[in-house]
C-alpha cells in the first residue's frame, strides 16, 4: 500500500508528512527514500520528502510497482487528485491524507519565505511570489487543488490549525487512520516528537514553522484583505474559515 499524504504548500506539508512517515516506519513500512534507491524512482521521487509531483499515471505505476510486491511506503504531493488516483483510492491501493490551512495565511507565509531567500541570495520555489498579486495567483491555484481533494472520499482530511490547537486529537486520528499493527510505546514517544512545541525548525525536510493562525489580518492591509474575501471568499466558506 501506499500512503499519500497531500498538503497545501506552507500548511505544514512537510510536519504532516515526517509525523505520518515514522508512525509507518515504527509499524514495520519501508523508508520510502530506501524504495526510491531500490526501484530507481529518482525520476519520479524528489530526495526530500519523497514528492511524487504531478499524479500523472506514468509516475503513479512507478510508485505502485514497489507497492505491488508488499512494501508500504509514504510518500507526499502537493497536486490535484487524477482519475487514476481516485480509482487507486477506491480500490485500497491508496490511503491518502489531505492537509490544508487558512490560504490567506499559507499565502502569506509563501510572501515572506519566498522574500527571505532572496534577501540571503538563495533564490526558492517561492522567490517569485514576493508581490501580492504573484502570491495569489499561486495560491488560487493550490486553492482549487484543496477543494478537489475535499471531495475526495477515504481520505483523512486535517487543518493545520486544527493540527496546532489540538494536536492530542488530530494526531489520534491519524494513527486510527493508518494501518498500523498495534499502538505502542513508540508511536507515543513519535508523536511527542513532532508535537508543535518541540518540533525542530532545522530538521531536514520538516518545513516547520510555529505559524499563527490569522496573521493575514496584522500583515496584509485592509486592500488586500478586501481583495481576499471577494477572490477566495466563495472557497474560503467551503475550507471552513470565516472570510
Amino acid at each position: 500500500m501506499i500512503i499519500l499524504s497531500v498538503g497545501m504548500p506552507r500548511a505544514g506539508s512537510g510536519w504532516y508528512y515526517n509525523l505520518t512517515n515514522d508512525l509507518m516506519l515504527a509499524n514495520g513500512a519501508q523508508d520510502a527514500h530506501q524504495i526510491r534507491k531500490r526501484y530507481h524512482l529518482k525520476r519520479f521521487l524528489t530526495e526530500v520528502n519523497c514528492n511524487i509531483g504531478a499524479l500523472t499515471p506514468h509516475r503513479l505505476i512507478a510508485v505502485l510497482v514497489p507497492s505491488l510486491m508488499g512494501n508500504t511506503y509514504v510518500i507526499k504531493a502537493h497536486s490535484s487528485p487524477t482519475r487514476l488516483a481516485l480509482f487507486l483510492i477506491r480500490n485500497g491501493f491508496i490511503r491518502p491524507t489531505h492537509i490544508y490551512r487558512d490560504p490567506r495565511d499559507a499565502m502569506l507565509s509563501a510572501m515572506e519565505n519566498g522574500l527571505r531567500s532572496i534577501d540571503k541570495g538563495r533564490p526558492n520555489a517561492f522567490s517569485s511570489l514576493a508581490t501580492f498579486d504573484s502570491a495569489l495567483q499561486f495560491m488560487q491555484s493550490y486553492v482549487h487543488i484543496t477543494e478537489a481533494w475535499l471531495k475526495t472520499d477515504r481520505i483523512l482530511q486535517v487543518r493545520f490549525e486544527d493540527l496546532l490547537l489540538s494536536y492530542d486529537h488530530e494526531a489520534e486520528r491519524l494513527v486510527d487512520f493508518l494501518p498500523l499493527k498495534s499502538k505502542t510505546p513508540e508511536i507515543r514517544q513519535i508523536i511527542e516528537k513532532y508535537r508543535p512545541e518541540k518540533a525542530s525548525t532545522d530538521q531536514k525536510g520538516l518545513h516547520f514553522s510555529h505559524g499563527k493562525i490569522g496573521r493575514f489580518r496584522q500583515k496584509m492591509s485592509l486592500e488586500q484583505q478586501e481583495t481576499l474575501a471577494k477572490v477566495l471568499g466563495q472557497s474560503l466558506k467551503r475550507m471552513g474559515y470565516e472570510i
